[in-house]
């Protein structure tokens, strides 16, 4: 037997869908597969795919929080929002919330092509941006070498979905364990290879988040994290 394993995100798992209704399809994505059109509920996928939602998208608000007790004051922070991804509108109204919850001001910036990041960066840095909020996205995640590398090169904080921007020198990072998830498509990826039918394996939620932070970064950037802050991470980076 034959396993399709889309770890793309939402794309490539609906590409997946698409392509067959024979296949068994593993997937990977950051939100709702009943949302989306995958599956036909969490508990009994149906059809057939199954797979592992991440999560990703329903973080934001936490993210921003996390950015504002690192950088607090009265400036403006960054989002960049891919308008392309299936969560965006969402993740808008998530951080719109959030900001008014903080009383900080924001300014959404979207970014659905490799054209546009130098341009967003540029604008955040005309715009004498405080703080950046990276959202959950496919498209940013492929591109985190680049997106890194700017906030480096325009010396802007900034927080990520994933352990891995923190990992190539991205300031600090919240969100799921990409490995675990990797991890449980993979348990699924070998329970349908040994006969399991995917309509009857339910969708599989991350719930181990991580909270890693780069010091390294820090200090270039001339940044300290308080006390209170290290204390909630899982991770530092030295």
């Amino acid at each position: 037997m034959a396993v399709l394993v889309a770890t793309g995100g939402e794309p490539s798992a609906l590409a997946a869908k698409t392509a067959t209704t024979a296949i068994p399809i593993v997937f990977i994505i950051g939100g709702d597969p009943v949302k989306v059109g995958l599956v036909d509920s969490l508990n009994r996928p149906g059809g057939n795919a199954t797979g592992v939602s991440l999560l990703t998208s329903l973080a934001e608000a936490k993210r921003l929080g996390l950015l504002n007790e690192v950088i607090p004051g009265a400036g403006v922070f960054g989002v960049l929002i891919n308008p392309n991804y299936q969560e965006a509108e969402a993740q808008s109204r998530e951080v719109q919330e959030a900001a008014r919850a903080i009383s900080r001001p924001i300014q959404i910036v979207n970014v659905g092509n490799n054209q546009g990041l130098e341009v967003a960066f540029a604008t955040f840095a005309q715009r004498s941006t405080a703080a950046l909020l990276v959202t959950a996205d496919p498209f940013f995640t492929t591109n985190r070498d680049r997106i890194v590398a700017l906030a480096a090169q325009f010396r802007l904080p900034a927080i990520y979905e994933f352990r891995e921007y923190a990992d190539i020198g991205g300031l600090m990072s919240y969100g799921i364990s990409l490995k675990e998830g990797y991890y449980q498509a993979g348990v699924y990826t070998g329970r349908i290879l040994k006969g399991a039918n995917p309509a009857d394996l339910p969708i599989q939620q991350s719930t181990k988040f991580e909270f890693v932070i780069n010091l390294r970064t820090a200090k270039t950037l001339g940044l300290r994290f308080s006390e209170n802050v290290l204390s909630l991470a899982d991770e530092v980076i030295e």
